[in-house]
């Protein structure tokens, strides 16, 4: 059987389900003394990996699945470069109007905003939403000036494994991350978005997982 590393807080997590299961994540948070958001992350790679069952309004079961360890060494193995998909790029000087347009006409929900090849920033639909309702004039308006900007923005390498990537998404409540890849010019560092990983790119990977 191949093992995976698992942290102590995660460890303590397996053996309070085992001991009081089921048992829902308000619960384990107190017993641990941390918030629900300090555990999301550990949550959701014990679930992911089969090693714990969730189940709506109940809680959390031990599955004791001997399948786990492997499962979670196969999602280990995917690089992010596997998965990712085509990403939605504007300039940071495109009016708010031409991005909606853009985000409707290629069916996303977040796009990157880039300045000189270099990523910028990220604009989401709720940004969009609170423009419109800001009242601003979103043909004269660049997406600039409602972005998320660095270093407020949460990216991923192409040779970060899938797992990490999903845990990255869960943890700050985002739908996609920018694949980017780290070059110097003159001295400083820059982002090039080269894909992106969305929810959509890793559910498909565990039901190809799965269905193996």
């Amino acid at each position: 059987m191949i093992n995976i590393e698992l942290s102590k807080r995660q460890q303590q997590i397996i053996e309070i389900v085992k001991e009081q299961e089921p048992i829902t994540s308000e619960q384990i948070a107190k017993l641990l003394n941390v918030t629900r958001a300090t555990l999301r992350p550990d949550l959701a790679i014990l679930t992911m990996s089969g090693i714990l069952d969730a189940r709506p309004k109940v809680g959390y079961f031990y599955s004791g699945k001997s399948e786990a360890n492997l499962f979670t060494q196969q999602i280990k193995n995917v690089k992010v470069s596997d998965i990712m998909s085509v990403p939605s790029i504007v300039s940071e000087e495109t009016p708010v109007y031409e991005a909606i347009v853009t985000l409707f006409l290629e069916d996303v929900g977040t796009i990157f905003v880039v300045s000189k090849g270099s990523l910028v920033g990220v604009v989401s639909r709720k940004d969009f939403l609170k423009s419109a309702i800001g009242g601003i004039d979103i043909n004269k308006v660049p997406v600039g000036m409602i972005m998320t900007r660095k270093p407020n923005i949460i990216t991923v390498m192409g040779d970060e494994n899938a797992l990490h990537a999903a845990v990255k998404i869960i943890e700050h409540e985002v739908d996609s991350l920018p694949v980017v890849e780290k070059t110097m010019v003159e001295d400083k560092e820059h982002l090039k978005v080269v894909g992106k990983v969305s929810k959509s790119n890793i559910t498909k990977l565990f039901v190809e997982l799965c269905k193996d």
